[in-house]
Order: C-alpha cells, then structure tokens, then sequence
C-alpha cells in the first residue's frame, strides 16, 4: 500500500515544487539573505488543529533557517487588530493570521502597510487591490473524501456522528467530503450532525459526542478535539481531521485526513524573498497534488478494514493525484 499514502519523501518533493513556483525553493531562502521575520497571530493556542499546522509548518520553516518566526496564540477578536499592527511596527516581513472573525479590519491592517506581506486565513479571496494581501485555507476535501470511504465501510449500525467547530466553509466543505466518501461505500448511511459554536472546547465536543452515541453512532467524525476521546471511553470508532492522533486512540481511531501547511509557507516565504509576494489565493496549496494534504497509514488498524475498500481508496488516491477524479467543493452547511 505504499502508493496509497503521500511519504516524507514525496511531500518534500511536492513543498519544494510549490515553493519553486513562487521563485525559489525551500531550504534556498537563507542563500538570499537574512531570514524573513515573520510573526502569527492565532485566536486559539497552538495546540488546536488547525492553528497547529500552521506552527508546526512556520517552526519546521525557522529550523531550516528560511524564517525567524515570533507568535501569539489565544488574541482575543477584539484585540487582534493591535496584535497586528505591533507584529508590523516590530519589523515583521510576513504576518500570519486568521481573518475569518475580523476580515475587513485585517484588510484595512494591511492596507496600512503595503510593504509588509500577509498570508491570512480566511473564507474570501485576496483582492488585487489589495496585492499585499493574500488568503489561505484548508482544503483538505480530497483527503476527507478518502477518510470517509473508510468511515463508511468500518460503521456496522450505518449511523455516523460528525461533530464540528462552526458551520462555516472551512468545516462544510470537509463534512461534505467526508459524507460523500462514505456514502460511495454504503449509500444508506445516516449522519448526525452537530456544531459545538466554539474552535476550542473539548469538554463540550466530547458531551456532544456522547449524545449522538446515545442516538446509535458507532462512527464518530471528530472534526474537533474531544470527539476521539468520547469515541475511547465508549469503545467505537473515530476518524481525525487535520492531524494524526492515533498514537492517543490506537484502539479506536481508524485513520485521519491530514493537513500539510508546509506548501503554503515555502511558496508564500519564496514569494517574499523573491519580492514577488503578491495578492493569490494560496488555498490551492492545500489540495493533495500539490502535497497539502493526505490520509494517514492505517498504523494499528493496518488489515482491519475490508480490502475492498483500501482498494478502493488506492484508486481513488491515483485519480486525484492525476486529475481523473475530483472531490467536489461544496461549502454549503451539511444537512444531517
């Protein structure tokens, strides 16, 4: 099954192919010059997901010498803008950030600023009239729709529980994905859907998983932490979004749709060094052909799904790599 997964060696070939579209490749930044100074703003701690990546992927970008890097987690909405403002006073090249909750103040931020790059997530496109202002997200719905073709082959009651953050785009489209897939195995298949109105709390994620196990779901989609813990304790399954952690759930936790960041910080930090940082939509860089995304081995549960059904997602991984097959991109909120 070693076609099936992207490897280490591989996703670094991809990294550097996105850098190199932007001018230079990772690793090639330091031989320009100083590292870039960049500095993050997150509303969450680091350990969430989704906010994780993009720390995991911004440290692995200084260890290589690409970046200096500086950050702030859990900025309140209504302090973020100053947070801002003093990461770009402070000497920053590039600022890093969430605008989903703040998108017309970070944009007038960086109007403010136009020498200074910012790669900020957010559910709208960059604007080019704003050109030093460019977007990203994580579009993982490749990697959701593989991870859903497993979830619908491992639920024995054809009742799947998803639990998620909010019903915005960067949560529907995964959802959706994630139905879809399942549905390709067993078209019968039921959800209950959920969202806990919060990035970040556990204990309300786990309560909300525990009612829909309640309601029959011997499936959960733990589109949030604390969803994999209720999965444990009651003894059914999970699948994981974002990143892999298996290692804490060995026994219930089947396989996750992984998010890289790594392709979205090289093209962006190549971009900057070349001085053709410009406003893009870097969501692209998210999509599995461009390594931004993957499903994880099976690790504990190599040989407990059905063989059929890896076969199944082996193929389906070729078709996205090579453009045959494409997961739609649906943002609409999931209906249960």
């Amino acid at each position: 099954m070693a076609n099936l997964f992207l490897n280490r060696r591989q996703l670094l070939s991809r990294t550097a192919g996105a850098a190199a579209l932007a001018g230079l490749a990772p690793g090639l930044l330091r031989a320009q010059g100083a590292a870039i100074p960049v500095a993050a703003a997150y509303t969450v701690p680091v350990e969430q997901k989704w906010v994780g990546r993009i720390h995991i992927a911004a440290e692995a970008a200084q260890a290589r010498g690409d970046i200096s890097y500086k950050f702030s987690e859990n900025v309140s909405n209504t302090d973020y803008t100053r947070v801002l403002r003093e990461y770009a006073e402070g000497g920053a090249k590039m600022v890093i950030g969430e605008a989903f909750a703040v998108e017309q103040e970070a944009r007038e931020v960086a109007a403010d600023y136009p020498e200074i790059a910012f790669l900020m997530g957010s559910s709208f496109k960059a604007d080019p009239d704003l050109p030093n202002f460019s977007t990203f997200d994580n579009y993982i719905q490749d990697a959701s729709y593989l991870s859903g073709i497993i979830a619908g082959a491992m639920s024995k009651s054809g009742n799947i529980g998803m639990v998620g953050g909010f019903p915005i785009p960067e949560v529907n489209r995964l959802m959706n994905a994630f139905m879809a897939g399942a549905k390709e195995v067993n078209p019968d298949l039921k959800f209950q859907i959920a969202f806990i109105g919060s990035w970040f709390d556990p204990p309300k994620a786990k309560e909300t998983a525990f009612a829909m196990i309640e309601n029959g779901a011997d499936l959960l989609y733990a589109e949030r932490f604390g969803v994999a813990d209720a999965a444990k304790e009651r003894g059914i399954l999970s699948i994981g979004n974002v990143v892999n952690t298996q290692a804490d759930y060995p026994e219930t936790e089947v396989a996750s749709a992984l998010w890289h960041f790594e392709p979205t910080m090289d093209a962006a930090t190549a971009a900057v060094a070349a001085g053709e940082f410009t406003a893009a939509d870097y969501g692209v860089f998210s999509f599995m052909k461009h390594g931004g995304c993957s499903l994880s081995e099976l690790g504990t549960f190599e040989g407990k799904v059905p063989a059929e059904t890896m076969e199944l997602v082996t193929a389906r991984t070729a078709q996205i790599l090579s453009g045959e097959f494409e997961v739609e991109i649906v943002d609409s909120e999931p209906a249960a």
